[in-house]
Protein backbone atom coordinates (compact mmCIF):
# COMPACT_ATOMS: atom_id res chain seq x y z
CA UNK A 1 0.00 0.00 0.00
CA UNK A 2 1.28 3.52 -0.82
CA UNK A 3 -0.31 5.32 2.48
CA UNK A 4 1.35 2.96 5.90
CA UNK A 5 -1.49 4.86 8.02
CA UNK A 6 -4.09 2.06 6.62
CA UNK A 7 -3.87 -1.52 6.90
CA UNK A 8 -5.86 -3.45 4.34
CA UNK A 9 -8.04 -6.22 4.74
CA UNK A 10 -7.71 -9.57 2.81
CA UNK A 11 -10.83 -11.16 3.95
CA UNK A 12 -14.76 -10.52 5.07
CA UNK A 13 -14.13 -9.47 8.54
CA UNK A 14 -17.71 -11.07 9.22
CA UNK A 15 -17.45 -14.42 7.88
CA UNK A 16 -13.62 -15.15 6.71
CA UNK A 17 -14.26 -15.28 3.11
CA UNK A 18 -12.02 -14.42 0.91
CA UNK A 19 -14.51 -14.03 -2.69
CA UNK A 20 -15.40 -10.17 -2.02
CA UNK A 21 -15.83 -7.86 -5.14
CA UNK A 22 -15.22 -3.83 -5.20
CA UNK A 23 -18.50 -2.05 -5.73
CA UNK A 24 -16.75 1.09 -5.36
CA UNK A 25 -13.00 3.21 -5.09
CA UNK A 26 -12.39 6.52 -4.38
CA UNK A 27 -9.17 9.07 -3.14
CA UNK A 28 -9.10 10.06 0.35
CA UNK A 29 -6.76 13.03 -0.20
CA UNK A 30 -9.36 15.02 -3.39
CA UNK A 31 -12.73 14.79 -4.88
CA UNK A 32 -16.22 13.76 -3.02
CA UNK A 33 -14.48 12.09 -0.18
CA UNK A 34 -12.08 14.49 0.52
CA UNK A 35 -15.44 17.53 0.64
CA UNK A 36 -16.88 15.16 2.74
CA UNK A 37 -14.56 14.30 5.49
CA UNK A 38 -13.99 17.74 5.83
CA UNK A 39 -17.75 18.62 6.24
CA UNK A 40 -18.02 16.04 8.43
CA UNK A 41 -14.80 16.35 11.39
CA UNK A 42 -14.98 20.07 11.29
CA UNK A 43 -17.88 20.36 13.18
CA UNK A 44 -16.39 17.80 15.13
CA UNK A 45 -12.51 18.60 15.77
CA UNK A 46 -10.43 18.97 12.67
CA UNK A 47 -8.97 16.75 9.67
CA UNK A 48 -5.01 15.59 9.42
CA UNK A 49 -4.64 15.50 5.92
CA UNK A 50 -1.46 14.58 5.63
CA UNK A 51 -2.78 10.95 7.02
CA UNK A 52 -5.06 9.80 3.95
CA UNK A 53 -2.37 11.18 0.97
CA UNK A 54 -2.34 7.74 -1.19
CA UNK A 55 -5.07 6.29 0.38
CA UNK A 56 -8.45 5.40 -1.21
CA UNK A 57 -11.81 4.57 0.47
CA UNK A 58 -12.66 0.87 -1.40
CA UNK A 59 -15.75 -0.21 -0.31
CA UNK A 60 -16.19 -4.27 -1.06
CA UNK A 61 -18.63 -6.93 -0.79
CA UNK A 62 -18.56 -10.05 0.29
CA UNK A 63 -19.74 -12.97 -2.12
CA UNK A 64 -21.06 -14.95 0.99
CA UNK A 65 -22.56 -13.10 3.71
CA UNK A 66 -23.39 -9.81 1.41
CA UNK A 67 -21.43 -7.91 3.97
CA UNK A 68 -20.64 -4.44 2.69
CA UNK A 69 -16.91 -3.18 4.14
CA UNK A 70 -14.21 -1.05 3.61
CA UNK A 71 -10.83 -2.69 2.46
CA UNK A 72 -8.11 -0.33 3.72
CA UNK A 73 -8.98 0.80 6.62
CA UNK A 74 -6.96 3.52 9.90
CA UNK A 75 -3.94 1.37 11.54
CA UNK A 76 -3.94 1.84 15.03
CA UNK A 77 -1.93 5.12 15.00
CA UNK A 78 -4.64 6.60 12.77
CA UNK A 79 -7.12 5.58 14.41
CA UNK A 80 -5.76 6.41 17.97
CA UNK A 81 -5.44 10.30 15.78
CA UNK A 82 -9.68 9.75 14.24
CA UNK A 83 -10.83 9.30 17.91
CA UNK A 84 -8.76 11.14 20.15
CA UNK A 85 -7.86 14.24 18.47
CA UNK A 86 -9.63 14.78 15.20
CA UNK A 87 -12.61 13.60 17.30
CA UNK A 88 -12.09 16.19 19.93
CA UNK A 89 -13.77 14.74 23.38
CA UNK A 90 -14.46 17.87 25.12
CA UNK A 91 -17.02 19.04 22.03
CA UNK A 92 -18.38 15.68 21.79
CA UNK A 93 -19.07 15.05 25.28
CA UNK A 94 -20.32 19.17 25.30
CA UNK A 95 -22.58 18.21 22.50
CA UNK A 96 -24.10 15.02 24.65
CA UNK A 97 -25.10 17.17 27.61
CA UNK A 98 -27.21 19.27 25.08
CA UNK A 99 -28.71 16.92 23.38
CA UNK A 100 -29.09 13.48 25.46
CA UNK A 101 -32.59 14.61 26.65
CA UNK A 102 -34.99 12.32 28.71
CA UNK A 103 -36.50 10.30 26.04
CA UNK A 104 -32.51 9.29 25.00
CA UNK A 105 -32.14 7.85 29.08
CA UNK A 106 -35.97 6.18 29.17
CA UNK A 107 -34.98 4.35 26.38
CA UNK A 108 -31.77 2.93 28.03
CA UNK A 109 -34.23 2.34 31.13
CA UNK A 110 -36.17 0.66 29.26
CA UNK A 111 -33.68 -1.96 27.43
CA UNK A 112 -32.09 -2.75 31.15
CA UNK A 113 -35.23 -3.95 32.44
CA UNK A 114 -35.67 -5.61 29.91
CA UNK A 115 -32.44 -7.59 29.48
CA UNK A 116 -32.82 -8.09 33.41
CA UNK A 117 -36.03 -9.50 32.73
CA UNK A 118 -35.39 -11.87 30.65
CA UNK A 119 -32.59 -13.46 33.36
CA UNK A 120 -35.16 -13.83 35.89
CA UNK A 121 -33.13 -12.79 38.18
CA UNK A 122 -32.49 -9.99 41.40
CA UNK A 123 -30.40 -6.89 39.26
CA UNK A 124 -27.51 -7.70 41.91
CA UNK A 125 -27.12 -10.56 40.64
CA UNK A 126 -26.17 -9.59 37.62
CA UNK A 127 -23.38 -7.90 35.82
CA UNK A 128 -23.47 -6.40 33.13
CA UNK A 129 -20.16 -5.00 30.38
CA UNK A 130 -20.68 -2.14 28.32
CA UNK A 131 -18.05 -2.73 25.49
CA UNK A 132 -17.17 0.28 23.86
CA UNK A 133 -18.88 2.56 26.46
CA UNK A 134 -18.72 6.10 25.28
CA UNK A 135 -19.50 8.34 28.06
CA UNK A 136 -20.55 5.73 30.31
CA UNK A 137 -24.56 6.26 30.31
CA UNK A 138 -25.68 3.23 29.66
CA UNK A 139 -23.22 1.53 31.86
CA UNK A 140 -24.39 4.02 34.69
CA UNK A 141 -27.77 3.52 34.05
CA UNK A 142 -27.45 -0.41 34.12
CA UNK A 143 -25.77 0.46 37.90
CA UNK A 144 -28.93 2.67 39.16
CA UNK A 145 -31.08 -0.92 38.70
CA UNK A 146 -28.62 -2.27 41.08
CA UNK A 147 -26.58 -4.45 38.67
CA UNK A 148 -22.62 -4.90 38.74
CA UNK A 149 -21.73 -2.61 35.46
CA UNK A 150 -18.57 -2.18 34.09
CA UNK A 151 -17.18 -1.32 30.89
CA UNK A 152 -14.53 -0.36 28.25
CA UNK A 153 -12.94 1.96 26.29
CA UNK A 154 -10.00 2.95 23.78
CA UNK A 155 -10.39 6.70 24.62
CA UNK A 156 -8.29 7.95 27.83
CA UNK A 157 -10.72 10.77 27.73
CA UNK A 158 -13.37 8.45 28.51
CA UNK A 159 -12.24 5.96 30.67
CA UNK A 160 -11.36 8.55 33.25
CA UNK A 161 -14.70 9.78 32.87
CA UNK A 162 -15.99 6.95 33.39
CA UNK A 163 -13.92 5.95 36.50
CA UNK A 164 -14.70 9.58 37.69
CA UNK A 165 -18.90 8.14 38.43
CA UNK A 166 -17.79 4.78 39.23
CA UNK A 167 -17.85 2.69 36.19
CA UNK A 168 -14.55 0.45 36.42
CA UNK A 169 -12.54 0.13 32.63
CA UNK A 170 -11.75 -3.66 32.13
CA UNK A 171 -8.98 -3.56 29.16
CA UNK A 172 -9.08 -5.98 26.06
CA UNK A 173 -6.54 -8.45 27.70
CA UNK A 174 -8.54 -8.55 31.30
CA UNK A 175 -12.01 -9.64 29.49
CA UNK A 176 -11.42 -13.19 29.32
CA UNK A 177 -10.65 -12.83 33.37
CA UNK A 178 -14.08 -11.66 33.93
CA UNK A 179 -17.66 -13.56 33.40
CA UNK A 180 -20.83 -11.38 32.65
CA UNK A 181 -24.69 -11.53 31.96
CA UNK A 182 -25.08 -9.37 29.34
CA UNK A 183 -22.16 -7.31 27.12
CA UNK A 184 -23.77 -4.52 25.26
CA UNK A 185 -22.46 -3.43 22.39
CA UNK A 186 -24.05 -0.03 21.02
CA UNK A 187 -22.93 0.84 17.75
CA UNK A 188 -19.33 -0.58 17.93
CA UNK A 189 -19.04 -3.48 15.56
CA UNK A 190 -19.34 -1.14 12.77
CA UNK A 191 -16.35 0.58 14.07
CA UNK A 192 -13.74 -1.85 14.62
CA UNK A 193 -11.07 -3.44 12.61
CA UNK A 194 -11.93 -7.71 13.44
CA UNK A 195 -15.51 -8.13 14.60
CA UNK A 196 -15.42 -11.96 14.50
CA UNK A 197 -12.62 -12.44 16.48
CA UNK A 198 -13.99 -9.38 18.76
CA UNK A 199 -17.48 -11.37 19.12
CA UNK A 200 -15.24 -14.29 19.97
CA UNK A 201 -13.15 -12.80 22.39
CA UNK A 202 -16.21 -11.33 23.73
CA UNK A 203 -17.76 -14.43 23.94
CA UNK A 204 -15.26 -16.15 26.66
CA UNK A 205 -16.64 -13.76 28.85
CA UNK A 206 -19.99 -15.04 29.42
CA UNK A 207 -21.79 -16.63 32.30
CA UNK A 208 -23.50 -19.55 31.01
CA UNK A 209 -26.60 -18.52 29.36
CA UNK A 210 -25.35 -14.87 29.02
CA UNK A 211 -25.86 -12.27 26.00
CA UNK A 212 -23.93 -10.71 23.65
CA UNK A 213 -25.97 -7.70 22.27
CA UNK A 214 -25.00 -5.98 19.06
CA UNK A 215 -26.93 -3.11 17.29
CA UNK A 216 -25.60 -1.66 14.30
CA UNK A 217 -26.60 1.14 11.65
CA UNK A 218 -29.60 -0.43 9.77
CA UNK A 219 -30.08 0.93 5.71
CA UNK A 220 -32.58 -1.53 4.15
CA UNK A 221 -31.78 -0.05 0.98
CA UNK A 222 -28.26 0.13 1.10
CA UNK A 223 -27.62 -1.16 -2.49
CA UNK A 224 -29.40 1.68 -3.42
CA UNK A 225 -27.66 4.24 -1.78
CA UNK A 226 -24.31 3.02 -3.11
CA UNK A 227 -25.35 3.14 -6.38
CA UNK A 228 -26.34 7.00 -5.79
CA UNK A 229 -23.43 7.67 -3.61
CA UNK A 230 -24.74 11.32 -2.70
CA UNK A 231 -21.92 12.43 -0.56
CA UNK A 232 -23.88 15.66 0.49
CA UNK A 233 -27.11 14.11 1.83
CA UNK A 234 -27.26 14.59 5.50
CA UNK A 235 -27.27 12.28 8.58
CA UNK A 236 -30.37 10.58 8.26
CA UNK A 237 -32.13 11.36 5.13
CA UNK A 238 -32.91 8.45 2.44
CA UNK A 239 -29.72 8.53 0.37
CA UNK A 240 -27.25 8.91 3.40
CA UNK A 241 -23.92 7.36 3.24
CA UNK A 242 -23.41 7.76 7.25
CA UNK A 243 -23.61 3.64 7.48
CA UNK A 244 -20.74 3.27 5.37
CA UNK A 245 -19.03 6.47 6.43
CA UNK A 246 -15.11 6.86 5.52
CA UNK A 247 -12.61 5.84 8.47
CA UNK A 248 -15.10 4.56 10.85
CA UNK A 249 -18.00 2.84 9.83
CA UNK A 250 -15.58 0.67 8.23
CA UNK A 251 -18.13 -2.71 8.71
CA UNK A 252 -21.81 -2.36 7.29
CA UNK A 253 -23.70 -5.63 8.24
CA UNK A 254 -26.58 -6.77 6.67
CA UNK A 255 -28.92 -8.75 8.94
CA UNK A 256 -27.58 -12.11 7.30
CA UNK A 257 -24.04 -10.93 7.76
CA UNK A 258 -24.48 -10.89 11.56
CA UNK A 259 -26.06 -14.29 11.69
CA UNK A 260 -23.34 -15.59 9.80
CA UNK A 261 -20.73 -13.92 12.13
CA UNK A 262 -22.47 -15.33 14.87
CA UNK A 263 -22.29 -19.35 13.35
CA UNK A 264 -19.06 -18.56 12.67
CA UNK A 265 -18.20 -17.59 16.47
CA UNK A 266 -19.98 -20.79 17.53
CA UNK A 267 -23.22 -18.77 18.65
CA UNK A 268 -26.88 -17.97 17.96
CA UNK A 269 -29.56 -15.60 18.00
CA UNK A 270 -31.80 -15.56 21.00
CA UNK A 271 -34.85 -13.08 21.48
CA UNK A 272 -36.02 -11.42 24.57
CA UNK A 273 -39.82 -12.83 24.76
CA UNK A 274 -42.40 -10.38 23.03
CA UNK A 275 -44.30 -9.81 26.58
CA UNK A 276 -40.93 -9.02 28.49
CA UNK A 277 -40.73 -6.19 26.14
CA UNK A 278 -43.83 -4.78 26.00
CA UNK A 279 -43.72 -5.10 30.02
CA UNK A 280 -40.92 -2.98 30.17
CA UNK A 281 -41.37 -0.37 27.67
CA UNK A 282 -41.17 3.19 28.29
CA UNK A 283 -42.25 6.10 26.72
CA UNK A 284 -46.10 5.80 26.33
CA UNK A 285 -46.74 9.26 25.73
CA UNK A 286 -48.43 11.06 22.47
CA UNK A 287 -50.46 9.03 19.66
CA UNK A 288 -46.58 8.44 18.12
CA UNK A 289 -44.74 7.10 21.47
CA UNK A 290 -48.25 4.70 21.50
CA UNK A 291 -47.78 3.51 18.33
CA UNK A 292 -44.24 3.14 18.09
CA UNK A 293 -43.51 1.20 20.91
CA UNK A 294 -46.76 -1.34 19.97
CA UNK A 295 -45.18 -1.95 16.30
CA UNK A 296 -41.11 -1.69 17.67
CA UNK A 297 -41.34 -5.36 19.06
CA UNK A 298 -42.82 -6.45 15.72
CA UNK A 299 -40.43 -4.94 13.77
CA UNK A 300 -37.36 -6.48 15.47
CA UNK A 301 -38.78 -9.37 15.98
CA UNK A 302 -41.11 -10.38 13.21
CA UNK A 303 -39.92 -8.48 10.40
CA UNK A 304 -36.16 -8.80 11.79
CA UNK A 305 -36.05 -5.22 9.89
CA UNK A 306 -33.14 -3.76 11.89
CA UNK A 307 -29.94 -4.79 12.86
CA UNK A 308 -30.95 -5.56 16.55
CA UNK A 309 -29.46 -8.97 18.23
CA UNK A 310 -28.93 -10.87 20.82
CA UNK A 311 -26.27 -13.83 20.45
CA UNK A 312 -25.70 -16.68 23.31
CA UNK A 313 -23.03 -19.78 22.71
CA UNK A 314 -24.42 -22.50 20.73
CA UNK A 315 -25.07 -25.34 23.83
CA UNK A 316 -22.50 -27.87 24.07
CA UNK A 317 -19.68 -25.64 22.11
CA UNK A 318 -16.80 -24.49 24.23
CA UNK A 319 -16.30 -20.61 25.10
CA UNK A 320 -13.29 -19.85 23.58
Amino acid sequence: MSNSWFVRREECPACASKEFETIYESPYDEGPVKDYLIEFYTAQGTVEHEYLEGAFYVLCKCGNCKMIFQRDIPGDTLMGRLYGHWIDPKKVFNQHEKDDGLIYYSNYAQEIMQAISYFNASPSSLSFFDFGMGWAKWSLMAKAFGCHSFGTEISEDRIKYAESIGIKNITWDEIPQNRFDLINTENVFEHIAEPLNTLRHLKTALKPGGLIKINVPTANDIDRRIKIMDWKSPKGSANSLNPVAPLEHINYFRRSSLIKMAAEAQMEEVRIPIGNQYTYTTGWHGIKGVAKNLLRPIYLNLLNRHNYIFLRYIKGTKKN
